[in-house]
């Protein structure tokens, strides 16, 4: 065949895959804006849009997966039951007999409607609950910690400090000094006879299974690779479902979670500077459900259902922090951290402060900041100057820029990569985590988030996001990225792929 043939051949080749994948991904797309994305790569770029869109495009976790998910979140729900409130306001967990006769300890129901919540807060308490099953609990002591050395530091020496077990997941755990230093905790305490077990993610962490790994796994650290992405499941799950989630809970008595991962702070895009991450370290009744969740994620990894008593000992009120365990991902009914991220903002009076490394929202979420901003809320948003995805960047402009331009105070982060992902409203209601504000998170990512209740907290939470903004300049409307015109192009162009990023 000569070079005309191949030629008329690969032009077929590509109307037919422009042809097949239309309502391939118009009947499987429901929202508009990721099917006409979708639509303009295939159009383009036919066969690198195939490819790219059998490996990303489809969201599958694996029937196998969804099933179990499904069925231990009806299991969770059923077992549920409503139980009276301590005098202090204390959830608890109380003990349950299991269905194969055993005693285990069950996260126990009870009625959000308490003093503690304002009543404006009352319809989100609720929504979150029928949707993840997790209510409201109180008597919490939460403590933020923003420096990176000092969070391994405390968080090795809880491991040190740890009796029965350790229970760790997190989306990148990376074999630096700083793991190192996770890592000879794990080794000291399985050498004692504690049982650890470590959870990360398989693509964010899978430069650590050899080195650091294997000696972890070789000193009795039950080390699991969460979602292996491998070629071979590709017909049937997605390779870039990833679990996003930073969880790490000792003895069933005290957690930590929040935005930073078990590496050092300069990991990363250089050009990007040093990361600046936030965790809380939680002591109080959240504990169990947070040790709940990790059970959930190593079942649907291994089968091993974490359900004795040794993992939720008998909680104390230590505190005076009312919060909610908000988790989700792919498998979670709706778009529930969307939706309550929405709700939480509409809610504001007076002040909305978020911080966030990737800002790309959708529809929904900027109209609720610019009608914040219409009605006289004072809206900052606190991003990187810089990230490590340029693409990313580039698609979070187009997005800023109209914001600017409605009213909202957008702010470059100065010293390095502000990873801290946070969000508070009027100083009442704040939203902490490992989501970032874009929708991979929304939409794709398991995610673990709080929210947090209690003023005390809320304000803690505030002074660190005052002093984010201290440390960072204003954007000027008169000095919008894409007022420059190649600038301008290129912001539009990766607007095009923002449903995609």
């Amino acid at each position: 065949m000569d070079w005309g043939g191949w030629t008329i051949l690969w032009l077929a080749s590509e109307w037919l895959i422009r042809l097949v994948m239309l309502p391939v991904i118009v009947l499987r797309k429901a929202r508009p804006t990721t099917c006409l994305a979708w639509l303009a790569v295939i159009f383009f770029l036919p066969w690198p849009g195939l490819v790219v869109y059998l490996l990303i495009g489809e969201n599958r976790l694996g029937r196998k997966r969804l099933e179990q998910r499904r069925s231990r979140f009806a299991d969770l729900r059923i077992q549920q039951r409503a139980v009276p409130v301590p005098a202090g306001g204390s959830a608890g967990v109380t003990l349950a007999e299991d269905d194969d006769g055993t005693d285990g300890y069950r996260p126990r129901d009870f009625s959000p409607e308490t003093p503690l919540i304002p009543d404006d807060f009352q319809p989100m308490v609720s929504l979150v609950e029928k949707f993840t099953g997790w209510p409201v609990s109180s008597g919490n002591q939460v403590a933020f910690l923003c420096d990176a050395e000092l969070m391994v530091d405390r968080l090795a020496a809880e491991i040190d400090a740890a009796k029965d077990h350790v229970h760790l997941l997190f989306f990148i755990f990376r074999d630096d000094y700083l793991g190192r230093r996770v890592g000879d905790a794990l080794i000291r305490a399985a050498e004692r006879g504690v049982v650890c077990r470590v959870l990360v993610d398989a693509v964010g962490s899978r430069r650590m299974f050899r080195g650091l790994g294997a000696e972890l796994r070789g000193h009795g650290v039950q080390l699991v690779p969460a979602l292996p992405a491998r070629l071979y499941r590709l017909p049937f799950a997605r390779l870039d479902l990833r679990n996003h989630r930073k969880l790490a809970v000792i003895d069933g008595r005290v957690a930590y979670t929040g935005s930073q991962n078990i590496v050092e702070p300069s990991y990363g895009h250089r050009k990007a500077g040093r990361w600046h991450d936030i965790t809380a370290r939680i002591v109080g009744p959240a504990v169990h459900h947070l040790q709940l969740l990790f059970s959930e994620d190593w079942f649907h990894e291994t089968g091993e259902w974490l359900d004795l008593p040794r993992y939720f000992p008998p909680p104390a009120a230590c505190g005076d922090s009312v919060l909610q365990v908000l988790p989700s991902g792919p498998d979670m009914p709706g778009e529930l951290f969307q939706d309550i991220f929405v709700k939480a903002v509409f809610l504001a009076r007076e002040r909305i402060i978020l911080t966030t490394p990737y800002f790309i929202p959708d529809e929904p979420l900027m109209m609720a900041l610019r009608l914040a901003a219409y009605r006289g809320v004072r809206v900052d948003l606190v991003i990187p100057k810089r990230s490590d995805h340029p693409a990313v960047d580039a698609a979070g402009a187009f997005y800023y820029s109209r914001l600017v331009r409605d009213g909202v105070n957008v702010h470059y982060f100065l010293p390095g990569l502000l990873h801290a992902k946070t969000t508070t409203i009027d100083g009442r209601l704040a939203i902490f985590g490992s989501a970032n504000y874009d929708i991979r998170s929304f939409l794709l990512n398991f995610e673990l988030n709080l929210l947090l209740y209690s003023p005390p907290a809320v304000e803690e939470l505030v002074r660190l996001q005052e002093r984010y903004l201290s440390l960072s300049q204003r954007l000027r409307e008169d000095a919008l990225p894409d007022r420059v015109w190649p600038r301008r192009l290129w912001i539009n162009l990766a607007k095009l792929l923002s449903p995609l990023l």
